[in-house]
């Protein structure tokens, strides 16, 4: 993930605000001074694992820098140890600087010294100072870090990882745009991870006549801040001109860097968002009030809709699903509420005019929602999200229903010995069946692989769809190929344990690998990171791979590691009595090194023992599994 929320990597916010120039007030008198083009004011939290993306963002920004038609200020927080360099003819410091960024130059305006980003009142007087001395007819502000969804943006490491979260970024916005005068931006972005939520676009929706933003993790290098050029090139030019110039900017920069595949970064017009929240308002209740009977089929497309932000990990894993597909699924299969999902999709489409998405997020509607598969992953700070209300209170129906499932509709494989293992060209097979009385209620099924202990524990290489008969006969198939991943940094190779999703619309599959990463001289205290590699299946060609790291403050962004750090690769261990933990896959780790880390897919040897493991799962969290042990022939 690039900056958000991290977990998040690294992530970065936008916005831009409409100029509102009547009068001749001073700023915060009601009115700001009259100007002309464009003011992009960029608020860089680089007091982070960030800092070195950040700065180069600046330096982008810098080949277009203020000039006629265009003016940009920023205030730029920086860290200490992730980066030395200069940043535009100003050296190395700690802290925040309120700069003036020019044309291949910066201009210190002043040394704001240790400041707490992830306070709202920070961001308020930036917006206020920076509309007061910059006065302009359109506005921007760029809010660039981790970013997390409805959790918000952030993760100041200089003020205890101190993030805005969506209420302190409201309040922060609105007072600054009080203060000086205007009443609303005309972009509101942000160049950071998974920020493209109906959580996010609707508790900004008053702020901004646009916000751009990625359902997605972001890879670091974020947007192209040269796409800015078309402002400085017309004064004339509109929130649409500028903000279509944007995202098409970021997905050529991420072609040119090899991180194209599974991008999104959408253009939302936030003055249509009123219609998606009467919309989803009524989707919503339409679930909760049918939620009993409508449950199974929201389960299943949940479980099969696009994700983001995804971790083997449930911990780790965002659930945040793509919201306008998963209305269209839903009004598929449940033809008593299609019509208030052909409103939500319609709605969503109207709020969301430009949009781009590589292969692995086809389809990708613009915005996404928060919908964990199951009760005991729902985060309880989500009820106090104001924007959530609605969807929130499906979601407890859902979960409701989910733990009324009787036990006789429970899924329970049968025990009469009618499990069977085979091997074929494809690998190894293993099919099971499971009582068909809870074939309507089963939403996910998958197939395990991993090595018996002595200690009658299991430990876990990987994951992977199985398939479950549409016949309702509780039949289930799935299919190991008998190859496990390894990753190697030349020294020393690991086992490394993953999930395996394959998406036949796009043609593509993903692999995401659980890691740790520890700094240098840190043999306690690591960091959650996710390998996220996406492949073409049918020639297996690497369409990208990137490493995510989630923060101490719960956001995501690409990982900065320090090549003399250690990445563990972890895997899943089930104890005799069930219990499960994620454990290092090697005592020694390999050198973070990332670029020139090597990972590959071994076949097992012959005569190698084996435990396999097929799991169903309802919509209510409810799952039985029956294990095989085999040997490999």
């Amino acid at each position: 993930m690039r900056r958000r929320w991290s977990v998040l990597g690294v992530t970065a916010c936008v916005l831009v605000t409409a100029g509102c120039t009547g009068g001749s007030g001073e700023p915060g008198a009601g009115a700001v001074a009259e100007g002309e083009g464009w003011t992009v004011l960029v608020y860089s939290i680089a007091d982070t694992d960030l800092e070195p993306y950040l700065l180069a963002d600046l330096d982008e920004f810098a080949e277009v820098g203020s000039q006629e038609n265009l003016q940009v200020a920023a205030m730029v927080d920086r860290a200490e140890g992730y980066s030395s360099d200069p940043l535009l003819g100003i050296d190395d410091w700690v802290g925040a600087k309120y700069l003036s960024i020019g044309q291949g130059s910066a201009e210190e305006l002043e040394d704001l010294g240790d400041v707490d980003t992830g306070d709202p009142e920070q961001l308020a007087d930036f917006i206020a100072r920076g509309i007061a001395d910059h006065p302009a007819e359109r506005y921007a502000l760029v809010i660039s870090d981790h970013g997390a969804s409805w959790p918000g943006v952030g993760g100041d490491e200089g003020s205890d990882m101190s993030t805005l979260t969506l209420e302190e970024l409201h309040d922060g916005i609105a007072d600054g745009l009080e203060e000086a005068g205007l009443e609303k931006l005309d972009l509101l972005g942000f160049d950071a991870c998974l920020m493209a939520t109906y959580e996010t676009a609707s508790a900004m929706a008053p702020l901004a006549d646009r916000m751009i933003a990625s359902q997605e993790l972001e890879p670091g290098h974020g947007w192209d801040y040269r796409a800015f050029q078309v402002a400085a090139d017309d004064p004339d030019a509109d929130v649409d001109t500028l903000g279509t110039a944007i995202v098409d900017g970021f997905a050529a920069q991420a072609d040119e860097e090899g991180t194209g595949a599974d991008i999104t970064l959408s253009m939302i017009d936030l003055n249509r968002m009123a219609a998606v929240d009467e919309a989803l308002a009524e989707f919503s209740d339409a679930l909760s009030s049918r939620a009993a009977d409508i449950a199974p089929v929201v389960g299943r497309e949940r479980a099969e809709v696009l994700s983001f932000g995804r971790d083997p990990d449930p911990e780790v894993d965002t659930h945040m699903a793509d919201l306008g597909l998963l209305a269209a699924e839903i009004g598929v299969d449940a033809l008593d509420v299609s019509d208030r999902a052909d409103a939500l999709i319609r709605a969503i489409d109207d709020a969301v005019p430009y949009k781009v998405a590589g292969p692995a997020a086809l389809g990708a509607s613009g915005l996404s929602i928060y919908f964990p598969p199951t009760e005991d992953l729902l985060s309880p700070d989500y009820a106090s999200v104001e924007s959530a209300q609605a969807w929130g209170g499906f979601l407890s129906s859902y979960f409701d229903a989910g733990s009324s499932i009787p036990v006789d509709r429970q899924p329970v494989f049968a025990g009469d010995g009618s499990a069977e293992v085979f091997f074929d060209e494809d690998g190894l097979n293993f099919f099971a069946s499971f009582d068909s009385a809870a074939a309507d209620n089963v939403v996910w099924s998958s197939i395990s692989y991993g090595e018996p202990g002595d200690d009658g524990s299991v430990t876990y290489f990987g994951e992977e769809q199985a398939e479950v008969a549409e016949d309702g006969s509780g039949d289930v198939l799935g299919i190991f190929d008998l190859t496990v991943m390894t990753i190697s940094d030349g020294i020393d190779t690991s086992y490394a344990y993953l999930t395996l999703a394959y998406d036949d619309d796009a043609e593509v599959a993903t692999i995401d690998v659980p890691l740790a990463y520890y700094a240098p001289g840190e043999d306690e205290e690591y960091r959650d990171v996710t390998l996220t590699i996406t492949f073409d299946p049918e020639s297996g060609e690497v369409l990208n791979e990137t490493y995510y790291g989630y923060s101490a403050a719960g956001t995501y962004g690409e990982l900065t590691a320090d090549p003399e750090g250690i990445i563990v690769p972890k895997l899943l261990v089930v104890a005799a009595d069930g219990t499960q933990s994620w454990e290092p896959a090697t005592d020694v780790g390999l050198y973070a090194d990332l670029p020139n880390l090597q990972y590959d897919f071994e076949t097992l040897e012959s005569g190698t023992p084996l435990l396999v493991q097929l799991t169903v799962a309802d919509f209510g969290g409810n799952s039985d599994s029956v294990s095989a042990e085999v040997v490999v022939p």
